[in-house]
C-alpha cells in the first residue's frame, strides 16, 4: 500500500484518523492566531450579499460560537432582520445527527455539551432549510475539517435538500484537508474575505 492521499482517504482509516488529528492541531493553532477584529461584520456582509440564501421566511440554522470560532451572531441578527426564522443545533448522544430547535434573539439559551449553548427543551423542533456550518479548516475542494465527532457529516447526510454554507476565517484554509468517504463536502465557504466556491467532484468529501 502506497501512502498517497487517495490511498489514505479510501483504504486506510487508521492513517486517515492520524492525519485528521494532526490537521486539527494545526488548524486550532492557526485559528487561535487570527485577529478577529471586524471579521464578524465582514462575514455578515459576505453572506447577506452572496445570493445563496433561501427565500425570506425560510429557517436558517446557525450555531452559538465557541472559543475562537468566527462570531456569526451579527450574521444571524441580519438574517432575522431580513425575515428569516432562526434555529440552533441541539447536540445529541455521540453517533446521532444534530437536531434543531427554533430560536430568536432575546430568547433563553441552555447549556449544552462541550460548552455549547442551545435552545431549551420547550423550544419547538424544526427542520432547517439552510445551515451555517462551523469548521476548523477547509480546502478548495469543499472538504471540511470538524472537531472529530462527525455530528455535521451525519446531519448533512440527513438533509440533502438543505442549503449549506461553511463559515470560517479565511486563514482557516488548508491546501488539502484529509477526508474519507463518509465526509460530506460543502459547496461554498463564506469567510471574512469573501466566498470560496468549492470544486466538489475533483476530490473527496469534507472531513467532519
Amino acid at each position: 500500500m502506497t501512502d498517497t492521499p487517495d490511498t489514505v482517504t479510501d483504504w486506510c482509516p487508521v492513517l486517515l484518523a492520524e492525519r485528521k488529528a494532526a490537521a486539527r492541531q494545526a488548524a486550532l493553532a492557526a485559528r487561535a492566531a487570527v485577529d478577529p477584529a471586524g471579521a464578524a461584520e465582514r462575514l455578515r456582509d459576505t453572506v447577506m450579499n452572496s445570493g445563496l440564501l433561501p427565500p425570506r421566511a425560510a429557517t436558517i440554522a446557525g450555531f452559538w460560537p465557541m472559543a475562537t470560532e468566527i462570531d456569526i451572531r451579527p450574521l444571524m441578527q441580519a438574517l432575522e432582520a431580513a425575515g428569516h426564522a432562526l434555529a440552533l443545533p441541539v447536540t445529541p448522544k455521540r453517533g446521532n445527527p444534530l437536531r434543531f430547535r427554533a430560536w430568536r434573539f432575546g430568547a433563553p439559551l441552555a447549556a449544552g455539551p462541550f460548552g455549547t449553548r442551545q435552545p431549551p427543551a420547550e423550544a419547538a423542533e424544526v427542520v432547517p432549510d439552510a445551515l451555517l456550518v462551523p469548521l476548523l479548516a477547509f480546502d478548495r475542494a469543499g472538504r471540511r475539517l470538524g472537531y472529530g465527532a462527525g455530528y455535521y457529516d451525519r446531519t448533512l447526510a440527513t438533509l440533502p435538500n438543505a442549503a449549506r454554507i461553511g463559515v470560517a476565517f479565511a486563514a482557516q484554509e488548508m491546501a488539502e484537508v484529509p477526508a474519507g468517504p463518509e465526509d460530506v463536502p460543502l459547496p461554498t465557504i463564506a469567510t471574512d474575505r469573501g466566498l470560496v466556491r468549492a470544486s466538489i467532484g475533483q476530490a473527496g468529501g469534507a472531513a467532519g
